[in-house]
């Protein structure tokens, strides 16, 4: 994917991004990509904003010792870490799985010449 060969300016100069950007391939793209994005977001940041409110507000929850010299919220915070690099891998699945196959036929309809006026017009090959 990052090691085709550029293409050249002019290329890119007569492809027309805004019919793109209102075909419905593109639109299928921003589809998927919000249904994964909105809700995960949402979600993470419910999760943090509930950990900076406990840190905040709920000093004895968050000093309840756990093991040792280690409390509730130092686990939690450790869990912010390793929600962080989970909802990561989960995207880059997801990107991969979902999301590349259909940039990939956009991109390819734009550059073999198929995507003319808004459309596919090579629409059986797809």
């Amino acid at each position: 994917m990052g090691n085709e060969a550029p293409r050249a300016a002019t290329d890119l100069a007569e492809v027309d991004y805004g019919a793109v950007q209102s075909s419905t391939e593109f639109q299928r793209l921003r589809r998927t990509h919000r249904s994964f994005v909105f809700p995960v977001l949402g979600a993470c940041l419910v999760w943090y904003f509930a950990y900076v409110l406990l840190a905040t507000y709920a000093h004895d929850f968050m000093a309840t010792p756990v093991f040792g010299s280690v409390n509730l919220g130092m686990v939690l915070g450790m869990a912010q870490v390793v929600t962080t690099f989970a909802v990561t891998t989960w995207y880059v699945h997801y990107a991969n799985r979902r999301l590349d196959p259909l940039a990939a036929e956009i991109r390819d309809g734009i550059e073999d010449g198929t995507f003319q006026n808004g459309t596919f017009t090579n629409e059986e090959s797809r």
